[in-house]
């Protein structure tokens, strides 16, 4: 097995990797921020990502849903402290293969990772009745028909969006929000692919009909 390691925390990310080769399992990169573990991803492509939740430049769920915009099917795990309802809902329906909490033991991690390789979706134990709930289709959504295509928006490409609506280049937003082009570009591909539209004018042009994004005078 072949994972490679997104996470912020550096003395956390170095006993990971520690752990997990004692385990036989291969740590074939680590990465100490979100948007050099997206490109990392798609250079290495291991069989595992695992890939903490809140980190600079792009959150894990922008990670995740970004490596699946783009067609990359390995496997994705969030190793998080978030226990969360709401986080493994939006991490579910982004294309993760799994939710562990880092709290969990050691053994119990290289457990779930094998269970995750070999195809299943595995979820903390303590999570695990929210995920039944995705399963059964319990899990608290507005009434159906009710329910915008820009809900499955993260916040990050809302901002996106709404500064696409003001017809601003991937440059010009990359400026504004201190983030690289390629960052956007990621972005404005996950923004299309959620919307379902072809360009980003299209996109633009809802987000205006729908009034998303007023500005505060």
């Amino acid at each position: 097995m072949r994972v490679l390691l997104v996470d912020d925390h550096t003395l956390f990310r170095s006993g990971l990797e520690t752990l997990l080769e004692r385990h036989g399992i291969e740590v074939i990169g680590t990465a100490g921020n979100g948007r050099e573990g997206f490109m990392m991803a798609r250079e290495l492509t291991p069989d595992v990502v695992l890939l903490d939740m809140r980190m600079p430049e792009m959150s894990g769920l922008e990670v995740l849903s970004g490596l699946r915009a783009v067609g990359c099917r390995m496997s994705i795990v969030m190793l998080t402290t978030s226990n969360e309802e709401q986080d493994l809902v939006e991490c579910l329906r982004n294309g993760a293969n799994g939710y562990l909490l880092k709290d969990m033991e050691p053994t119990e991690l290289v457990n779930a990772l094998r269970d995750i390789v070999s195809g299943k979706t595995v979820v903390a134990p303590e999570l695990a009745g929210v995920l039944a709930r995705v399963v059964q289709g319990d899990v608290e959504e507005p009434p159906k028909g009710t329910l915008s295509p820009f809900a499955v928006l993260t916040p990050r490409e809302m901002e996106i969006l709404c500064l696409l609506a003001e017809g601003q280049s991937n440059k010009v937003i990359a400026r504004n929000l201190g983030i690289s082009d390629g960052t956007v570009k990621l972005h404005v591909k996950a923004i299309l692919r959620k919307l379902n539209v072809h360009s980003r004018v299209e996109a633009a042009v809802r987000a205006v009909e729908e009034n998303l994004c007023q500005k505060v005078e």
